[in-house]
């Protein structure tokens, strides 16, 4: 029988020390922006029981990556914009259609 795609595994074998078994968790990430130390609570992560390697969640490693950002929240500007139609002057004859 196969796997489900969104199977999450509850532990796997550790291929740093091979001996110990890497287990969900939920830790606090440290993290430097700029001279600033940003901490995040209750982050996932994968922890080995015997040489406590830690392997975080990559979904939550993009997300976190996406918010902290320093362009985030900001318009994009894009330089090749396309001019506007120039608008009719009002004594402009307007164009009709044929029946």
């Amino acid at each position: 029988m196969s796997e489900p795609e969104n199977f999450i595994p509850e532990s796997y074998p550790c291929n740093q020390c091979h001996a110990g078994v890497l287990q969900p968790r939920f830790v606090t990430y440290f993290t430097w922006l700029g001279a600033e130390l940003i901490t995040v609570p209750h982050f996932p992560a994968w922890i080995c029981d015997v040489c406590g390697k830690r392997d975080y969640d990559e979904k939550a490693i993009q997300w976190l990556t996406m918010l902290l950002d320093p362009n985030a929240g900001k318009p994009t500007t894009n330089h090749h914009r396309t001019p506007p139609f120039p608008r009719p002057h009002p004594s402009a004859p307007r164009p009709h259609l044929d029946s």
